[in-house]
């Protein structure tokens, strides 16, 4: 199992290890539930190093990256950030990643941790345009600072002026006295923050500066699973869950990602999808009754045929209901059908409902 920099940090903090993507990772430290909240109303610290980072350069750099992401690269500005995926060649999803401009030579790409090898052979397989590639997941961590009150922490550490930051912006500067950190204005819990890509050697130092800093906002320590929580309240999909090989990023509901002014990897097969439409949809749900939809779990319809099958569910901590997502077959992945879900051969109502959930 791989460790990130900050895997000593975490035993020392009592977290619940386990292992995730090929690394040994937290899952919780004071209990999914408050970390959870402390998200949502406060402001929580998370290690997401395991995350993969690429730098594409050079004056290929643009059209290699045009080539194999679904969205438009060409709207980027310096300074901005781009999520996107990568579609492999049968309409199908490599992975969900964010591409940020530097400037018009270079780019820095993050990728999920299961597909690091993956998505380099893949994005490398199209490097006609002689483009750099640089593979840094190993020389890298990343913390995420979520939260209401991450601003007001993150401030008291840097002299950038984080209001200054859009969202799905960011700036390189100094963090707590370490140079040429990646302050990013993104995130993966819906409640607004910051990530910051920095040197390995210097994750503990920040790590227990930001923890201090954030202290009198009531920070705490965060695992993957109030990550996942606080993401599946948002509708955000996770790559292996919601979005993988076998899906298209129309059907997963990420039209809004696939733009057609561009040639790009798979385009007339989304064309085609965009103008006459899919058989089946990524949708979300609400439970009727008391009862937590898992992944896999069976979708059917009121005369018990499978229509689908859950990919992502929970408890959500904030609205006390079972809430998913799920693949549901035409015409039940309409806003307002009733669905069932199936539980230990019991189909449970639920009902498909408007993203976000909170």
């Amino acid at each position: 199992m791989n460790k990130t920099a900050l895997y000593n940090k975490h035993l020392s903090l009592g977290a619940k290890m386990v292992p995730f993507a090929g690394f040994e990772m937290p899952v919780q430290y004071s209990g999914l539930t408050e970390e959870h909240f402390a998200v949502r109303e406060k402001v929580g610290i998370f290690d997401v190093s395991h995350m993969g980072q690429f730098f594409v350069e050079g004056k290929g750099a643009k059209d290699l990256l045009q080539r194999v992401t679904s969205n438009n690269v060409e709207a980027l500005q310096d300074g901005k950030a781009q999520y996107s995926c990568l579609p492999n060649e049968n309409g199908g999803i490599v992975d969900d990643l964010i591409v940020y401009k530097i400037n018009d030579e270079k780019y820095f790409v993050v990728v999920n941790a299961s597909n690091i090898q993956k998505d380099w052979e893949h994005i490398n397989q199209f490097n006609q345009y002689e483009a750099k590639l640089t593979n840094v997941s190993d020389e890298m961590s990343l913390i995420a600072i979520q939260g209401p009150k991450a601003l007001e922490t993150l401030q008291k550490l840097t002299e950038v002026n984080l209001s200054d930051i859009p969202y799905y912006h960011f700036t390189i500067g100094a963090v707590s006295g370490v140079s040429e950190v990646i302050i990013s204005n993104t995130g993966y819990t819906g409640s607004g923050g910051f990530e910051i890509y920095l040197k390995n050697e210097v994750a503990e130092k920040l790590w227990d500066d930001i923890t201090k800093a954030g202290e009198e906002f009531g920070l705490i320590p965060c695992g993957l699973g109030a990550r996942d929580t606080l993401r599946l309240e948002k509708g955000f999909c996770l790559y292996g869950n919601d979005i993988d090989d076998t899906t298209s990023p129309i059907e997963a509901g990420l039209g809004w990602i696939t733009k057609f002014d561009k040639d790009f990897v798979s385009k007339e097969i989304f064309e085609k999808q965009k103008a006459e439409g899919v058989g089946r949809k990524l949708v979300a749900f609400e439970m009727l009754e008391k009862a937590i939809p898992r992944h896999d779990y069976p979708v059917v319809d009121t005369e018990g045929n499978v229509i689908g099958k859950v990919t992502s569910g929970t408890m959500s901590p904030m609205k006390k209901v079972g809430i998913g997502l799920a693949y549901v077959d035409q015409p039940l992945f309409k806003l307002g059908s009733e669905i069932f879900i199936q539980i230990r051969n019991k189909n449970i109502p639920a009902k498909v409902v408007k993203l976000p959930f909170v």
